[in-house]
């Protein structure tokens, strides 16, 4: 069963305005089928997962180019860098749209090596697991307080979130039900660990490098200590640096950091460390089913976890940069998160309870005393209706993201 990505409408207007597209993100995000699901009977499809094409790509790019014309689609592009300089030549030789279409697992080899051969002829856009609106079949657009209007979104009680929490969002849980979600993410992890950090970097000790990514996991949700990782995977904290830097390559994890400007001075400088799919994040950190992750330590990390990477995504999704930041300053006061469009900022609060209050956004004033252009804040929560909390911010249930 395939499900619309929201993606493919931005994959078409691409194909219309750049010569190359490509798509990364992590293993397993639907980056081959949503291409494959847009593509026009006139482009070949080939794959350097198969080796004897691979070998043929890294050897020869041009007999290999000679061999596969364009329109063309090149999965996992990664493992044959020296393909771009060709496909830059193909390009400025044809000027043409859409010439070549290309997927890569997020990482720094493909990164710079797409920055300094097709600086300008590439659009490039990145998929993450399945949003909310997505799976939901709902029209996913970018998450905004004041675009928000009453439809009939989903209604989430605190398990239903909690079960849609803790499966995660990989596209393959989602088109076949009766997977089992324990073997899923396990042989998922294997797979990310034999391929692309062995790609990536030498990891002398596996293991320890498995506790690691179990620590960033225990962690997600909460600012970002190399120190303390350090003590604790055993290692220095160089060492978790370099790695963390690894998560965020491949898109495991992302970064959020803290608002700064000259006016907001006193603010703190340490980003917070989020996972991208938290079925993935809970797997790591244990819980073996939605009731005891809903009920466990961790439950308010992850539910910040899952609404900051829902609304990363419904922007990404949507062919969008999207700046974010959250606010803590010297004082203690904090603010989720900072979402800024046309140099106003909109603030959002994430509570895990079915009854907003008021005193749950009274540090948004902070903005306002900074002399801040805000627009309309959100509250997200456990309610079942979207309405005004007050003239300034709106409740938001957990099913409008």
């Amino acid at each position: 069963m395939y499900i619309e990505r929201t993606l493919s409408k931005v994959i078409r207007e691409a194909t219309e305005s750049f010569p190359v597209v490509l798509i990364t993100g992590p293993r397993q995000t639907g980056k081959t089928t949503i291409f494959e699901q847009n593509i026009e009977p006139s482009r070949t499809y080939v794959t350097l997962d198969d080796p004897q094409i691979r070998t043929l790509a890294v050897n020869d790019p041009h007999l290999f180019l000679q061999t596969y014309r364009p329109p063309l689609f090149i999965d996992e592009i990664q493992y044959a860098p020296s393909l771009f300089p060709y496909i830059k030549m193909e390009v400025d030789k044809t000027r043409q749209k859409g010439l070549f279409w290309l997927t890569g697992s997020q990482q720094f080899n493909l990164m710079k090596d797409v920055s300094e051969s097709l600086a300008g002829r590439v659009a490039i856009l990145e998929l993450q697991g399945l949003s909310q609106a997505e799976k939901n079949g709902q029209n996913a657009l970018p998450f905004l307080p004041d675009t928000l209007a009453p439809d009939n979104r989903p209604t989430y009680n605190l398990y239903s979130l909690y079960e849609t929490i803790w499966r995660g969002s990989f596209p393959e849980l989602h088109a076949n039900l009766n997977l089992n979600r324990t073997l899923f993410y396990s042989s998922y992890f294997k797979t990310y660990i034999e391929r692309d950090i062995r790609q990536l970097m030498q990891v002398s000790d596996e293991h320890r490098f498995l506790t690691f990514v179990k620590t960033a996991a225990a962690r997600t949700g909460q600012l970002l200590n190399y120190n303390d990782m350090a003590k604790d995977v055993d290692v220095s904290a160089n060492t978790i640096k370099s790695w963390i830097s690894v998560l965020e390559t491949t898109g495991l994890i992302f970064l959020l950091q803290p608002y700064h400007n000259n006016i907001a001075n006193r603010t703190l400088k340490t980003p917070k460390l989020y996972f991208f799919d938290t079925g993935l994040c809970a797997y790591l950190c244990g819980w073996e089913t939605a009731k005891t992750l809903a009920s466990g330590a961790m439950n308010g990390a992850i539910l910040e976890t899952y609404i900051v990477s829902e609304i990363v995504k419904s922007h990404r999704h949507n062919g969008l940069s999207v700046n974010i930041w959250f606010y803590r300053d010297r004082d203690k006061k904090e603010i989720d998160l900072l979402i800024e469009r046309n140099g106003v900022l909109y603030p959002v609060e994430i509570k895990r309870s079915a009854s907003p209050k008021t005193d749950d956004v009274k540090h948004f004033n902070a903005l306002t005393r900074m002399g801040l252009q805000t627009g309309k804040g959100s509250l997200i929560c456990l309610y079942d209706k979207l309405l005004p909390l007050n003239d300034q911010v709106t409740i938001v249930p957990v099913g409008y993201l």
